[in-house]
């Protein structure tokens, strides 16, 4: 299975007690269980088959990085078991009351873990990692505080390949990730920076801001997060070095440990943090002032108007093709990789109910929540996954794979032409009255045939009556 000759312990199902949902992953569901034989709290990641990620996972060891028990390997139950992370995602925390308490020391301890994790994948571990997924619902808090960078659903082995597809999460996204160009380990660092405004702000990036809009502002008009005047320099220097749009200028997470351990011997540097912490009123308001004016720069019709134009009529078609295409189903949201296994029931359910109604085709849309089949699972399967999920009948799995093909390819159409944002303030528009004079000619056009009845005008043969 793996080319590093790595061997899973396998883990018997029957062996895990299962619990609460916990979260998703990139291909995956995540659920809280117990290990039995073990008594040990864990994670269980199931998947639809084992990929990259145990492989990546199986070679890693490091405080900060979540550690690896063993894979299930029993079908249709796949999965892989891991630490449990009580404390639960970077994320929730940051975005919750308990984000009140930060204080400088406990950024820098934790932005210290986050780069040494990093760090590792980079520079120490067997074989180099580029995670190219990292932001802080893909970070936990384990029971003793300790962060722990997971989830390698998206990661490659760095000399496997340095293409990388259109995988991860837009606003954590480096621009050459987003444009799916040859990349470096430094596109982790984009994402690093991403990470470390959101402990210093306790903010969402770019919230209220669809992915694919994130994805046009950062990559077309060079647009970063906003970072507070009265950030302290040390920091916004750090993170306008993460966010460089050329890679090679961004710094390696060996240099970032060391400017943080600069940055902690500033006897200064504590007063000016907790003072912006403590002070966040006064600053948010520039966040918000910044978004608000990236949502109104695509309203601007001075701003690239043949683009615009030719965005929308891209958009027009896409609704065209859903709603007067029968073959094609109604779709949850136009951003695919953003469904939950849910959305991909629904859109089995009308790709069913439109196309094939038998008994053998209505139960596959189960099928598909049953293997945990997110958005961005659901464009990288291939016929053997089909297979693998249950559906055994080659015309359904033709019928299947075309209508992937058919949703890559739409998505991909539209990825590149984002969807304007829709102006829900401002004066609604006025009905103007147009008179518009049309000069209406008629005439006809006649051909001679071979016989009286064979004048053609138009499509009527003229009929002669006499009076």
């Amino acid at each position: 299975m793996s080319s590093l000759g790595t061997s899973f312990v396998q883990i018997k199902f029957d062996d895990l007690q299962f619990f609460e949902n916990c979260g998703g992953g990139s291909f995956g569901s995540v659920y809280r269980a117990k290990w039995i034989s073990q008594d040990k709290e864990v994670a269980v990641k199931k998947l639809l088959k084992i990929e990259k990620e145990a492989e990546i996972l199986s070679v890693l060891s490091h405080r900060n990085i979540i550690q690896f028990y063993g894979v299930i390997l029993e079908p249709p139950n796949y999965g892989i078991v891991t630490e449990y992370a009580s404390l639960g995602s970077l994320y929730d925390y940051i975005n919750s009351n308990r984000s009140e308490e930060m204080d400088m020391d406990h950024i820098m301890t934790w932005a210290k873990d986050v780069a040494k994790g990093m760090h590792y994948l980079h520079m120490e571990a067997p074989v180099k990692v580029i995670h190219r997924d990292l932001k802080s619902r893909n970070v936990v808090i384990a029971a003793d505080g300790v962060l722990k960078i997971c989830d390698f659903g998206a990661s490659r082995f760095h000399n496997h390949t340095t293409h990388m597809s259109l995988v991860g999460t837009f606003p954590w996204m480096a621009p050459e990730v987003i444009q799916s160009l040859p990349v470096s380990e430094t596109c982790d660092t984009y994402s690093y920076g991403v990470v470390l405004w959101e402990m210093l702000t306790r903010e969402v990036p770019f919230k209220g801001l669809e992915g694919l809009q994130v994805a046009w502002l950062v990559v077309e008009k060079n647009e970063r997060l906003t970072i507070p005047s009265s950030c302290p320099r040390s920091f916004a220097e750090l993170l306008h070095q993460c966010w460089e749009a050329d890679a090679k200028k961004r710094p390696s997470f060996k240099q970032i440990i060391s400017i943080l351990d600069s940055m902690s011997n500033d006897a200064s540097l504590p007063d000016q943090c907790n003072s912006f912490l403590h002070n966040k009123a006064e600053w948010r308001c520039e966040i918000e002032a910044t978004l608000e004016r990236l949502k109104k720069l695509e309203r601007d019709l001075s701003f690239k108007e043949q683009e615009l134009k030719e965005r929308e009529r891209r958009l027009k078609m896409w609704e065209q093709k859903l709603t007067e295409q029968s073959s094609t189903p109604l779709l949850p949201s136009f951003e695919i990789s953003t469904w939950t296994e849910d959305d991909v029931y629904f859109w089995v359910q009308q790709l069913i109910r439109k196309g094939d109604s038998s008994v053998e085709m209505s139960g596959y849309a189960s099928l598909f929540k049953e293997n945990n089949i997110t958005g961005k699972r659901l464009l990288l399967l291939d016929e053997e996954d089909l297979k693998d999920m249950g559906i055994v009948s080659k015309g359904h799995i033709i019928h299947f794979k075309s209508a992937i093909e058919k949703l890559t390819h739409d998505y991909l159409n539209l990825f590149h032409f984002p969807p304007l944002i829709k102006d829900s303030g401002g004066e609604p528009e006025e009905n103007e009255e147009k008179i518009v004079n049309l000069e209406l000619v008629f005439g006809y056009h006649l051909k001679p045939g071979t016989g009286p009845q064979l004048n053609i005008m138009g499509n009527i043969t003229p009929q002669l009556t006499s009076s």
